[in-house]
C-alpha cells in the first residue's frame, strides 16, 4: 500500500511539472510587457565613444519613492478602430494607481507620453483636459500612450501601456503595425539636453521574455535584440530596461532603434525602426541637467514625485549681512577713567574767606557722586596758607584801648579720612606771654 501510494503521489507531481511547462510555452508565445529588473552585463565602452553609467543618484532616489506604483492606463475616447468624419481628433485618458501632475516651481513630475502614429510623443501632465491632435491626414491611424516618471523613463508593469487604432473618414493600410508580431515603440532620448549621462528608453510589446528562449528554438523571436545605432556606432541591448549614456558630442546627434530577431535580422513591422535627433549642450540650466549634474539635492526635488510635498528652499544669502548682536564679554562696565571723579575746588579754598567753606557735615545732593576716600587728600602746607597774628598792632596798643578788637580768623582744615566726623578745632590766640602787659 505504500509503495502504491508513493507511485500516485509522485505521478501527481509529474503530472503538475507538466503542466505548468505547457503554461509557460503557451505564454511564451506573446509574452506581455514587464519589467526587467535585472542589471545589464558591466559596460564599460560599449562602442567607440558611447558608454553606459548608472543613473544618476538622486534619480536613483526619487525612484525607490516610485517603485510602490503599477500605474494602470486607458485611452477612454477615440473608441478603437473607430471612424471619424473630422480631421481633429480630441483624445482622453484615464490612469489609475499613479498621480499625473507638474511641479509648477520645477515644471517635472509623473506623465504620459502619447504617440500618434511614430512621431515624437507628447507629454501629458493633466488627464482632466482632452490631447487634441488637428489636421490628421485621411486614413488610419494607431495611438500609443505609456505611463512615465518624471525623468521620462517609462513605467513597464502589465497595464502601464494602451494601444488603439482608429481612422479619419476611411480605413487605410498606413500605421497599421501587426499584432503578431513584436512592436518596438521609440521613447527616448528626445529633443535637448543639457547633461550627461542620457536616459535610453523605449518600449516594447508582443516580446517574448527573454527567458523563455532556450524552450523555444525554433522560434525566431524567442531570442530577440534591440539594436541602438549613435551617430554611426552600434551595440545591441538583450533585455527591456532604461539605461543611461554618456559619449555625445555638443551640438546635433542622431539615434537610431532597431528590433531585430535571434539571427540579428531586423523584424519588418509599423514602428519598428524609428530614428530621432537630438541637441545637446553641456551648460544646460533646465531642471533635469541639475539633476543629472547633481546640483539639486533629493530634498530640494522631492516634489516631483510627491504633489504634498513642500521644498525647504533656503532663503537667499544678502550682499551685506547685518552686524551681529554684541555678545555679554564685549559689553564692559566704564572704566574709572572714563567716570569723572569729584575733586574739591582748591582754588575756592584759598581765594575766599574761611567762613564761606561749607561746613563738613553738609549732606551731598542726590544727583553728586560721593567722592571716594582715596579721591579726596588734604591740602599740604603749601596749598593753604597760614594766618600768622599782626604782632605790631599788639604791641604797640594796649588791650583795651584797641578800638577795633576783631577776633582772630578761624581756619578749619580739611579733615582726613580718618577724622571726617570730627568737628573742626579752632586755633587759640597767642598765650599772655606773646602779648606785653602795659604798666600803669
Amino acid at each position: 500500500m505504500k509503495s502504491w501510494f508513493g507511485r500516485m503521489h509522485s505521478l501527481i507531481k509529474l503530472l503538475m511539472v507538466m503542466i505548468i511547462i505547457l503554461n509557460l510555452t503557451g505564454c511564451g508565445e506573446k509574452a506581455v510587457s514587464q519589467e526587467v529588473f535585472e542589471k545589464l552585463a558591466a559596460r564599460p565602452k560599449i562602442s567607440g565613444q558611447i558608454s553606459e553609467v548608472a543613473p544618476p543618484v538622486v534619480i536613483q532616489e526619487l525612484g525607490r519613492s516610485l517603485s510602490a506604483y503599477q500605474p494602470q492606463v486607458s485611452i477612454i475616447t477615440p473608441q478603437p478602430e473607430e471612424v471619424l468624419q473630422d480631421n481633429t481628433v480630441k483624445v482622453r485618458f484615464q490612469v489609475q494607481d499613479l498621480p499625473i501632475f507638474k511641479n509648477s516651481q520645477l515644471n517635472l513630475g509623473p506623465h504620459l507620453h502619447v504617440i500618434l502614429d511614430n512621431q515624437p510623443y507628447v507629454a501629458v501632465y493633466d488627464i482632466n483636459q482632452p490631447l487634441t491632435f488637428s489636421d490628421l491626414a485621411p486614413g488610419t491611424h494607431t495611438l500609443r500612450v505609456f505611463a512615465s516618471r518624471p525623468w521620462h523613463e517609462s513605467f513597464k508593469n502589465a497595464g502601464a501601456y494602451a494601444q488603439i487604432k482608429f481612422h479619419i473618414f476611411t480605413k487605410t493600410e498606413d500605421n497599421t503595425p501587426d499584432p503578431s508580431l513584436p512592436l518596438l515603440t521609440y521613447s527616448r532620448p528626445r529633443g535637448s539636453y543639457g547633461a550627461e549621462p542620457i536616459l535610453l528608453d523605449f518600449y516594447l510589446t508582443n516580446a517574448p521574455l527573454p527567458i523563455l528562449a532556450k524552450d523555444n528554438p525554433e522560434d525566431p523571436m524567442a531570442d530577440w535584440r534591440v539594436r541602438c545605432t549613435i551617430n554611426g556606432e552600434s551595440f545591441v541591448l538583450d533585455r527591456w530596461q532604461s539605461v543611461y549614456l554618456k559619449g555625445f558630442k555638443p551640438g546635433k546627434n542622431w539615434i537610431k532603434l532597431e528590433f531585430l530577431d535571434r539571427q540579428g535580422n531586423p523584424v519588418i513591422n509599423a514602428f519598428n525602426s524609428t530614428t530621432r535627433t537630438i541637441t545637446y549642450d553641456p551648460d544646460g540650466k533646465d531642471t533635469l541637467a541639475q539633476i543629472v549634474r547633481g546640483e539639486l539635492s533629493v530634498e530640494q526635488v522631492r516634489g516631483i514625485v510627491d504633489p504634498n510635498y513642500t521644498a525647504k528652499i533656503p532663503e537667499p544669502k544678502t550682499t551685506e549681512p547685518p552686524a551681529p548682536a554684541p555678545s555679554p564679554q564685549e559689553i564692559k562696565p566704564p572704566t574709572p577713567e572714563e567716570t569723572p571723579a569729584v575733586v574739591p575746588q582748591e582754588e575756592s579754598t584759598s581765594q575766599q574767606p574761611v567762613e564761606s567753606i561749607p561746613p563738613v557735615n553738609n549732606v551731598p545732593s542726590p544727583t553728586t557722586v560721593p567722592p571716594t576716600p582715596q579721591e579726596i587728600k588734604p591740602p599740604t602746607p603749601e596749598e593753604t596758607p597760614a594766618i600768622v597774628p599782626q604782632q605790631k598792632s599788639t604791641s604797640e596798643q594796649p588791650v583795651e584801648s584797641q578800638p577795633e578788637n576783631q577776633p582772630i580768623p578761624q581756619v578749619t582744615p580739611v579733615p582726613s579720612p580718618s577724622t571726617n566726623s570730627q568737628p573742626p578745632q579752632e586755633i587759640k590766640p597767642p598765650v599772655l606771654e606773646e602779648t606785653p602787659t602795659v604798666v600803669p
